[in-house]
């Protein structure tokens, strides 16, 4: 017989139970306060909407040095039948460092059998195969210190929305912006617009993330990549992760509904050496008006 959505969620709750009682201490384990009374409310009534996917992040000690490794953990609604959504990060780690632990971990939690209660697992894993990397992360880092040009990728994303209103939206997406070091900015209303620039895998896990569980109308538009000498801070266009409310114009008469002055957008888009980008994101060419 099929496992439902609400036996799954009820797994997903007995096993944050579990890994809350086994890390105890304050900062091990960083949840959402909201998060699980809002799966238990939904369990309580599941006519209503299902609830955001629960997510959150185990930090861990790892070797005998005591490496400090966060493990992000993202819930589907049907885990544990389908595999959770996990990324082991450390600023220990160069990025090809990290991109193969992380491919080793999804390897292995791929290769359990479905239905297990699995983040456990993945920290057991994390700790016994994360020290090896830390190791040549560490063999890398002489030899990148010892070399006459070190080269960084920093990427840019460009995301389209219908529109971006929802304040635990907003709020999802500026927390991960400042989790994973992204600037940009968030245009707020109707369109909607998110760019983020950084390093290639934290803009791609950016994307992942917001995005689901059900974003509609969400789309990834346009995405830049440069290559620089040294660090990617030299390249980036913004300076922060800013949140943009232009003037509205038009009285549409229903709450939310109104469109953002995209003149002024257009400027600020010049202002930061993008403006081509508008064309990619609104298919028009932006004109500027004369003052």
């Amino acid at each position: 017989m099929a496992v439902t959505v609400k036996e799954c969620l009820e797994l997903q709750l007995l096993e944050v139970e579990m890994l809350l009682s086994m890390f105890p201490k304050k900062g091990e384990i960083n949840l959402d306060e909201d998060a699980v009374p809002t799966v238990q409310r939904y369990l309580s009534n599941t006519d209503g909407a299902l609830p955001p996917q629960l997510q959150y992040s185990i930090a861990l000690e790892v070797g005998e040095a005591k490496v400090k490794v966060e493990l992000q953990v993202l819930l589907p609604h049907t885990y544990p039948q389908v595999a959770p959504q996990l990324f082991a990060r450390s600023d220990a780690l160069h990025r090809q460092q990290q991109l193969q632990l992380n491919t080793g971990l999804t390897s292995h939690i791929n290769s359990l059998g479905s239905g297990e209660l699995c983040v456990y697992e993945a920290v057991l894993w994390v700790k016994d195969n994360c020290p090896p990397y830390l190791g040549s992360s560490k063999v890398s880092s002489e030899s990148a210190s010892e070399a006459a040009v070190v080269k960084e990728t920093l990427q840019r994303t460009w995301i389209y929305s219908h529109h971006i209103y929802r304040q635990e939206l907003r709020k999802k997406i500026f927390d991960w912006a400042k989790k994973l070091n992204l600037t940009g900015f968030c245009l707020t209303g109707k369109p909607g617009v998110i760019c983020v620039e950084g390093l290639q895998e934290s803009c791609e896990e950016f994307w992942s993330v917001i995005r689901y569980p059900n974003w509609k109308h969400i789309s990834c538009k346009h995405v830049e990549k440069i290559e620089t000498e040294g660090s990617i801070d030299n390249a980036r266009l913004f300076r922060a992760f800013e949140d943009l409310q232009f003037q509205a114009h038009g009285d549409y008469g229903l709450r939310n509904d109104y469109h953002m002055d995209l003149g002024q957008f257009l400027e600020f888009l010049k202002l930061h050496q993008s403006e081509s980008v508008f064309q990619i994101l609104f298919g028009v060419k932006g004109k500027l008006s004369d003052k």
